[in-house]
């Protein structure tokens, strides 16, 4: 089925051409019907699969001739859990809207930087892409208004719940007209999300896309058996002895991606952390580094992968493993994407391997395991 039949106009079909878009994905052939109908979604769908050109194809067809309100009054919120998923998501929406007859503003504000060039930029703005934080402030400042809003997107809303954002997005709620287009996008559903579609969505059409099981039939996967004190050496071997050149390393806590990535560099590997500590500038820059491929190993956490899209990723190690089989399978998928197979090691202590156990059972697939006991990792 082409994009042609999901009644997109020409300019959308040119852009996404030009993108190298050849077929819709099987979430984006049931959202963007139904959303250029003006219904409710709730879809379920992993990182990954084509949901937020999903929404954003149609919302932008939606605002042709559909512009015009007051200054400052934005007619589509999306509601984000990270800066990363801001700016990502905001990208979207520009590169796609570029051909459109009637030009669409779009701008992504977040935390972390400083609030008053978010505030001057909002002139104009029709597509507003938000952390709930930073918009209860600016809506608190005066910048912006959401009494005009047309539609609303909560993208990757189980993050947002889990993170201990469900205060604020109760409070932005009760700011938002009733009268609206409701759009819920999640990896999960959850009791708590259920209660949430009770509370947000109308007579919604629900699209659960199952995960491809061949995405992780595509990815190589090893496990080492290894002390906490021989991680360093054994991380640097890998990359060292497969001649890695672009490396994305999960660590649980911003504290231990700062070490991690500090002990590359003094070892002589180009390699910078990225996490919630960091000024927004830095997780730019280091971020940008690594999609041209000019940074060679970037480390991070679980929250911030979710701003990481890209589509040939060679290589993922698990410095440490997730809390969750889930967030283990997340990670482990930002490579072997794109139908390009990928590779994922995974670092086992003795105190992790009952919890690997348990991760292997539930993605379905058993993990060939290495002692890292016979590897010379000697002057490393």
């Amino acid at each position: 089925m082409p994009f042609s039949a999901l009644g997109l106009p020409p300019s959308l079909i040119q852009a996404l051409a030009e993108q190298k878009y050849s077929e819709p994905y099987p979430i984006q052939k049931e959202a963007i019907p139904a959303i250029l109908k003006r219904r409710d979604i709730l879809g379920i769908a992993q990182t990954g699969s084509g949901k937020t050109a999903s929404y954003v194809l149609p919302i932008l067809q939606n605002l042709q001739g559909n512009t015009a309100s007051k200054n400052r009054h934005v007619k589509v919120l999306v509601l984000v859990p990270t800066r990363e998923l801001a700016a990502q998501v905001r990208e979207v929406f520009y590169v796609f809207g570029t051909n459109l007859p009637q030009k669409i503003k779009s701008l992504a504000v977040y935390g972390g930087v400083s609030i008053n060039p978010q505030m001057m930029a909002l002139q104009g703005v029709n597509v507003l892409v938000a952390t709930p934080g930073r918009l209860i402030e600016l809506v608190e400042s005066n910048a912006v208004h959401l009494s005009e809003i047309d539609t609303l997107v909560l993208d990757e809303a189980d993050k947002m719940l889990n993170l201990g954002f469900k205060e604020e997005m109760q409070k932005i709620f009760a700011m938002l007209p009733k009268k609206r287009q409701n759009l819920l996008f999640s990896a999960t559903l959850s009791e708590d999300l259920e209660g949430l579609k009770q509370l947000v969505l109308r007579d919604p059409v629900v699209i659960k896309i199952e995960e491809e099981k061949n995405n992780i039939d595509l990815i190589s996967q090893l496990g080492y058996f290894v002390s906490e004190e021989k991680k360093g050496p054994l991380l640097r071997y890998l990359i060292k002895h497969n001649a890695m050149k672009q490396v994305l390393v999960f660590t649980s806590s911003s504290y231990k991606a700062d070490n991690v990535a500090d002990k590359l560099r003094k070892n002589g590997i180009d390699a910078s952390a990225m996490h919630g500590k960091k000024s927004q500038e830095a997780r730019t820059e280091a971020l940008s580094r690594f999609k041209k491929g000019t940074l060679r190993v970037l480390v991070t956490t679980d929250l911030l992968s979710r701003g990481i899209d890209i589509k040939f990723l060679p290589h993922v190690i698990n410095y440490e493993l997730p809390r969750s089989p889930k967030d283990y399978i997340h990670r482990i998928g930002r490579t072997g994407r794109a139908e390009s197979p990928g590779d994922a090691f995974s670092f086992i202590t003795p105190e992790d391997q009952h919890h690997f156990k348990i991760i292997q059972k539930k993605m379905g697939k058993w993990v060939t395991m290495i002692d890292s006991e016979g590897l010379d990792l000697q002057g490393i």
